[in-house]
């Protein structure tokens, strides 16, 4: 996560991505992420989770079942839980050895190996003070499990790679007085001897690292889109409802569903949180259907966060070397929405104003799109060359091939995952244009593009905007500089 400071006229700032490569051996303890090489487990793959937790002064119960299909013998197999407690271990009803390697290594070691092609439950029962890093208590006593690229690990076992992505169910336990927000839609409510029991259902699938529970005393708000969506915001303690921002999110869904294709899930919403000062902390993140703010949001924050559904949720990356898949997508969806919504000229203000940050940060060109490097999975040239990137793009090959082409993405890769050189590949079939040197200057290159590529079609003659020029171009007003932490 970073922090960094966006002018309105330019972007608004928030994250995603992930894909895996199996390593041949099922014994090895990491699935080949070139960034995270810890991360994942090969032999598995998590076909749902049921998590079911408790919170009370400070400390977390667990007691996790997943649903896994063996696809390697497994005479033990590893899943990511970091620093929580295990007492005990069952597969498929079965008591199990386990052991603990490395940071968030838990080794199970079934009765009886798994075979090939089996599928079978695990069931992890733990608990402690969370010390993970994506685990966060607020001063109310509260906690908050957010954060990228890791956070499931911090409060349940998990396969953490994004490229396994599963159905995820969670029950959450709380004192009364309490709310517990997690991913997909509520299920009834229970409250008995002092505790009331939360539980949501999210059917789609969905990667580990999207997953959130936020408890706190929260104000819930509910409310329909035109069309029936259901639409649920969750805001924290000390935080006022925003019905003005609520009301864009259904002008963002329709802008965006025409512009990429449907709404991938079957409701929408936000979670405001206060009171997490951890700088690890991201401003924003796009937890699957329902992204979670840190104070509020607003319509630019909420355009990048929802954008997100589409591009890092519904298709996610392969491993961590695909962060342009989600970041690059939703910081252009920024200037998409300013582009419908305020008459933004894009090509003389957004793209002219990025020229000029280009010019004034000699480093701006430096940092390859995809395959940044680690520890840059999610740079901020993702957010600003990436967003200056798919314009260029979009300038090359004209709107129906560009917007056809992120339609056909979403279509083709649904519930999936899909690489940078994956949408490369698809955007040459679409267009019907050789984009080999356009994508090697923009996605591969650590220097500027040539003038061919870097102001294509209308881009032409488009020059930096002056130095002392930071408007936001005919149809919005000037607004001051924005600090939002990007994810």
């Amino acid at each position: 996560m970073r922090n960094k400071i966006i002018v309105a006229a330019t972007t608004a700032a928030l994250l995603g991505v992930a894909t895996w490569i199996a390593l041949p051996s099922a014994s090895a303890s990491t699935v080949a992420d070139p960034y995270f090489p810890d991360d994942g487990n090969p032999g598995v793959d998590v076909l749902h989770y049921d998590v079911a937790i408790g919170w009370d002064k400070g400390v977390l119960s667990g007691d996790t079942t997943l649903t896994i299909k063996a696809t390697a013998k497994l005479p033990e197999f590893h899943l990511d839980l970091s620093g929580l407690t295990v007492s005990a271990v069952d597969v498929d009803g079965r008591a199990a050895k386990f052991r603990r390697e490395g940071a968030h290594e838990l080794v199970i070691t079934p009765a009886k190996a798994i075979v090939k092609g089996a599928q079978f439950k695990t069931r992890i029962r733990y608990g402690g003070k969370p010390t993970g890093e994506g685990w966060h208590v607020y001063p109310n006593g509260g906690a908050l499990a957010l954060g990228e690229p890791h956070s499931a690990t911090s409060w349940y076992p998990a396969d953490d790679h994004p490229s396994d992505k599963a159905t995820f169910h969670l029950t959450a336990t709380v004192p009364d007085g309490w709310t517990a927000i997690g991913n997909g839609e509520p299920e009834p409510v229970r409250t008995a001897k002092g505790k009331t029991v939360f539980r949501w259902n999210e059917d789609r699938p969905v990667a580990t690292y999207l997953t959130t529970v936020a408890i706190d005393k929260f104000t819930v708000r509910r409310s329909k889109m035109p069309d029936g969506t259901p639409m649920l915001f969750a805001y924290g303690d000390g935080i006022d409802p925003r019905p003005e921002s609520e009301a864009a999110v259904p002008k963002i869904i329709k802008l965006f569903s025409k512009l990429f294709g449907p709404y991938p899930f079957a409701s929408v919403g936000a979670i405001a949180v206060n009171g997490v000062e951890a700088g690890n902390v991201p401003q924003a993140i796009e937890t699957q259907r329902r992204p979670t703010f840190q104070g509020g949001f607003f319509d630019v924050s909420l355009s990048h966060e929802l954008a997100h559904q589409w591009f890092g949720n519904n298709v996610s990356f392969t491993d961590w070397r695909d962060g342009c898949i989600a970041e690059c997508f939703a910081q252009y969806a920024n200037q998409l929405w300013e582009e419908a919504e305020y008459d933004s000229d894009l090509d003389n203000f957004f793209y002219a104003a990025m020229l000029r940050q280009s010019l004034d940060d000699p480093d701006f060109w430096s940092v390859r799109l995809y395959d940044p490097g680690p520890g840059r999975e999610l740079h901020p040239a993702l957010y600003d060359k990436g967003s200056m990137m798919l314009h260029a793009l979009r300038r090359m090959v004209g709107d129906d091939a560009f917007f056809g082409t992120l339609k056909r993405w979403q279509r083709d890769h649904r519930d999936g995952n899909a690489s940078f050189p994956d949408f490369e590949k698809l955007a040459a079939q679409v267009s019907g244009k050789n984009l080999t040197g356009f994508f090697a200057e923009w996605a591969h290159s650590t220097t500027e593009p040539s003038d061919a590529n870097l102001r294509p079609g209308s881009l032409a003659g488009v020059q930096p905007l002056p130095s002392d020029d930071d408007s936001d171009g005919p149809g919005r007003p000037d607004e001051p500089e924005i600090k939002t932490p990007r994810k």
